[in-house]
């Protein structure tokens, strides 16, 4: 698939030496087109400010829409977990469209055990996130990831307590692989809960199979396309690709083609410009 876009040998060798005889900007913004995307929403945590490139700079590569997320582990270090609650009280306003948390990388996702000061710094950014009467969605972190992360501690089941808590604000569940199902169940029983496959998909080498393994329970209306590219921007390509192409492979045994149409517009655009952008979305 690279190869072909690249118009080179279909060899790791080919591409890579198409790769580093490219002009950077240049070969990323290709990649990022190629994609077709529409709307970029990206992590303003990773790569750390000022280390790559910035989310307003992403969407003009893409030549799309940008908007930023708030990690609020990013806050904490570097303001303080004191300006957590005044920082999440202007995050609208500032033009954030969500907040994250890495909580799973911080002690994990069972509260009652994280560190006291991890925390509190979650629970003033969730608390103050609420009180607004306009909460923006919370995305947290799940299941796999880098080497430094316990996977059993990463676990979305962890999160029920917190959901029941903050029952108007809604939770976008990240990655989740290899607890794609338990994601599936949360977003089946509870209305404030989204889940999508970013990482999972382009990282696993059956992507139908976890999407399969996604809809098991959650409905079209609850799973979300997202890619979790970062510093390497073939993977903008190949998930955008693999995901519609698996998409394709399991809509259509369960639906007609016109629903798995409808269904697959959904998942790849239409249920994340209704949770992140309600208003003055566009596009097509």
């Amino acid at each position: 698939m690279l190869a072909e876009h690249l118009g080179c040998e279909p060899a790791e060798q080919a591409v890579y030496e198409r790769r580093l005889a490219a002009d950077p900007a240049e070969y990323a913004a290709s990649l990022l087109r190629a994609s077709d995307t529409d709307w970029l929403l990206i992590d303003d945590g990773y790569p750390p400010p000022g280390s790559g490139t910035s989310w307003d700079e992403l969407g003009e590569l893409a030549g799309c829409k940008a908007k930023p997320i708030m990690r609020i582990e990013r806050v904490v270090e570097e303001l303080g977990p004191a300006a957590v609650a005044e920082e999440v009280s202007c995050a609208r306003e500032q033009g954030f469209v969500a907040l994250k948390t890495i909580a799973a990388y911080r002690g994990g996702l069972d509260l009652d055990v994280v560190p006291p000061g991890q925390r509190k710094a979650l629970l003033d950014a969730l608390e103050t996130n609420e009180a607004s009467g306009d909460p923006l969605p919370v995305q947290v972190h799940c299941g796999f990831g880098d080497w430094d992360l316990h996977l059993p501690r990463a676990d979305p089941g962890w999160l029920k307590p917190l959901i029941e808590r903050f029952r108007e604000t809604p939770f976008v569940l990240l990655h989740c692989y290899p607890f794609v199902r338990e994601a599936g169940w949360l977003a089946h029983v509870y209305g404030n809960v989204w889940f999508d496959l970013s990482l999972t998909i382009p990282h696993v080498s059956r992507p139908a199979e976890v999407l399969r393994e996604a809809l098991e329970l959650a409905p079209v209306s609850k799973v979300l396309y997202a890619s979790d590219a970062a510093r390497t921007p073939e993977l903008y390509l190949l998930a955008a690709r693999w995901w519609r192409e698996g998409l394709a492979e399991v809509l259509t045994e369960a639906l007609s083609e016109a629903a798995a149409e409808q269904a697959g517009r959904m998942i790849l655009r239409e249920n994340a410009l209704a949770l992140y952008l309600p208003e003055g979305s566009g596009g097509a």
